[in-house]
C-alpha cells in the first residue's frame, strides 16, 4: 500500500480565503461533469480504457491554468505532482504483481484448483454471503482489502460467473466483506492511520468502529442473504459436472496447489509488505507451475529457443489464456499479466496529477476550510467530516489523504466541542476508508476493478457495507448514540 501523501498546499493562508469557493469547487465540477458524461453516454464500460484519463488529464491542465493566473508558477505545481505521484508508486509496484501473479497463479492452477473446490462446496443461494464472510475474515486476518482481493476476490469472481451470478454482485460481496474486514483490523493500515492521526489508542479506536460496522454488516450479510435466496441463477449457471470435467482435464488437480495464497496470506499476516508478499507469491506460483503442470505447460510451449523460460517470461508480463473444453470457462481462465495493469497505472498517474495540482493551486485548503465552517452541532460536524472525507476521496484520488488530511483538519474542532478523538476516528473509517473504493478514478476504485475486473460502477450499488457505513455514523450522531464525550464535558453535562 502506498503511504499518506505529505505534501502541502502550495498557496499561502491568505491566498486561500481571497479565492472564491467557486472558483476553488469549479475543476471539481467540470472533472465530475466530463467523466460522468463520458461513462454514462459514449464509454460505458470501456471508459478506463483511456478516454478516463484523459479527461483527468485535461481538467489538470485546466485547474494548472487557473492556478498560473492566481500566481502559482508551475514549478510549484510540478512538484507538488511528482510528490503524489511519489507517494502512489508502492501501489502502482503492487498493481503490477498482482497482474503478474493472476496470470501465473492461472498457469500453475492456483486459480482453477480454487474455483475447482468452490464449485463442489458453494451454491448460487448461499455465494454471496460464504463470498462476503470468507472476504471479511481473510480481510481481518490480512489486515489489506487490496490483498483480500488478489487472493481469495480473484477465485470467488470464478466461482460466482461459474455459478451464473451477476457480476455487480460478486464484486459487491468481495467489497463489502473485504473493507468491513479492513476496517476492525489491527493489523490495517487505515486502520492505524485513522487511530494514529486523531491520537486515539488503536483499540479504543476498533472497539467504537465495531458499534458502527456491526450493524452495517449484518444489514449487509442479510441483504446479501435474501439476494441469494430470490436469485434464479438456472439459466446463466454453468453445469458444475462440466465445470469439475473441464478443470480435471487441463489441469493437475491437488491441493499443492494452494500454497501460493497460503504462503502470500501468511506473510501479509506476519506484517510483510505487501510488495515482497506479493513477489513470494509469485515465485511460489512459478515453482508449482513448474512442477504440478507440466503436461499444460508442454502443450502451450512455442518452438522457439529457450521455451520454457519464454512462457514463464510471457506469463508474467504478458499474460496467459488456458483453454479448457467449456467455452465459459475460457474467459475465466485468461489473463493479461502486468500489460494489462498499464492502464489501471495510467489512471492513477493521471488522478494523481490532478490530485496534486489541486493541493498545489490551493483549491482542496479553500474547500476545506469553507466545508470547515459549516460545522456548528455535533450532527452538522460529522457530516462535515463526512463530507470532506468523500470529496477529498473524488478530488486527490486517495483514500490515505482523505483519512490523514481530513483528521488532521477536524482533531482539534472535536476536542473544542468536548468530544472525544474516538468519534472523528470512527467517522473517519465510516466515511474516507470504505467509500474510497466507491470513486472510479480513486486509487482503490481503480484497483478493485483492475483485479475482479468488475467495473466500479458495476458492483457500486451492491457494495452494500460501504454505502450503508457513511449513513450509519450519520445516524448514530442524529440520535446521539454512543457518543463519547470528554471527560470534562461528560461531567458538565452529568452536572447540569
Amino acid at each position: 500500500m502506498h503511504q499518506p501523501s505529505n505534501s502541502t498546499p502550495t498557496a499561502t493562508g491568505d491566498e486561500q480565503q481571497t479565492m472564491s469557493l467557486g472558483l476553488a469547487l469549479l475543476p471539481i465540477i467540470v472533472l465530475i461533469a466530463a467523466l460522468g458524461f463520458n461513462v454514462l453516454f459514449v464509454y460505458g464500460d470501456d471508459a478506463l480504457t483511456g478516454s478516463s484519463q484523459m479527461i483527468i488529464i485535461l481538467v489538470a491542465g485546466f485547474a494548472a491554468a487557473i492556478g498560473l493566473l492566481r500566481g502559482v508558477t508551475w514549478k510549484e505545481q510540478q512538484a507538488s505532482v511528482v510528490a503524489t505521484i511519489g507517494n502512489a508508486m508502492p501501489s502502482i509496484l503492487i498493481l503490477l504483481l498482482v497482474g503478474a501473479l493472476a496470470s501465473v497463479w492461472l498457469l500453475s492452477g492456483t486459480v482453477p484448483v480454487l474455483v475447482y473446490y468452490g464449485v463442489k462446496l458453494l451454491n448460487p443461494t448461499v455465494f454471496l454471503l460464504a463470498c462476503c464472510i470468507a472476504c471479511a475474515i481473510t480481510s481481518v486476518v490480512s489486515g489489506s482489502s487490496w490483498s483480500t482481493a488478489a487472493t481469495i476476490g480473484v477465485a470467488m469472481v470464478g466461482i460466482g460467473r461459474a455459478l451464473g451470478i451477476p457480476d455487480g454482485l460478486i464484486g459487491g460481496a468481495i467489497i463489502s466483506g473485504s473493507y468491513f474486514g479492513d476496517k476492525v483490523s489491527p493489523l490495517s493500515d487505515t486502520t492505524n492511520l485513522a487511530a494514529a492521526v486523531t491520537e486515539t489508542p488503536l483499540f479504543d479506536h476498533i472497539r467504537y468502529l465495531l458499534l458502527t460496522t456491526g450493524p452495517s454488516i449484518i444489514i449487509s450479510l442479510i441483504l446479501f442473504t435474501g439476494i441469494g435466496l430470490w436469485l434464479d441463477t438456472s439459466s446463466t449457471a454453468v453445469d458444475a459436472d462440466i465445470v469439475l470435467q473441464a478443470i480435471d482435464e487441463r489441469f493437475n488437480v491437488t491441493l499443492w496447489l494452494l500454497l501460493p495464497p497460503a504462503i502470500t496470506l501468511a506473510l501479509i499476516v506476519k506484517k510483510v509488505d505487501a510488495i515482497p508478499a506479493l513477489f513470494a507469491g509469485i515465485l511460489v506460483g512459478v515453482i508449482c507451475a513448474l512442477v504440478f503442470q507440466q503436461d499444460l505447460l508442454t502443450e502451450i510451449m512455442s518452438n522457439d529457443s529457450f521455451p520454457m523460460y519464454r512462457l514463464v517470461m510471457g506469463t508474467l508480463f504478458g499474460g496467459v489464456d488456458i483453454v479448457t473444453s467449456n467455452t465459459q470457462l475460457n474467459d475465466l481462465f485468461s489473463s493479461k499479466g502486468m500489460y494489462g495493469m498499464m492502464g489501471t497505472v495510467w489512471l492513477i498517474l493521471a488522478a494523481m496529477t490532478f490530485g496534486g495540482v489541486m493541493e498545489a493551486t490551493g483549491m482542496i485548503a479553500r474547500i476545506m476550510i469553507w466545508i470547515k465552517s459549516l460545522a456548528t452541532g455535533f450532527l452538522s460536524l460529522v457530516a462535515c467530516t463526512t463530507g470532506t472525507c468523500i470529496l477529498t476521496n473524488v478530488s486527490t484520488s486517495d483514500q490515505y489523504i482523505s483519512v490523514a488530511l481530513t483528521g488532521r483538519m477536524y482533531a482539534g474542532l472535536y476536542k473544542d466541542m468536548g468530544y472525544s478523538s474516538e468519534n472523528l476516528s470512527r467517522t473517519l473509517e465510516d466515511t474516507g476508508t470504505v467509500t474510497s473504493v466507491l470513486v472510479p478514478w480513486n486509487t482503490c476504485g481503480v484497483y478493485h476493478a483492475g483485479i475482479l475486473g468488475i467495473g466500479t460502477l458495476t458492483y457500486l450499488p451492491f457494495a452494500f457495507f460501504n454505502l450503508l457505513s457513511p449513513f450509519m455514523t450519520l445516524l448514530f450522531a442524529a440520535f446521539m448514540i454512543k457518543i463519547k464525550r470528554t471527560d470534562s464535558q461528560a461531567e458538565a453535562v452529568s452536572s447540569a
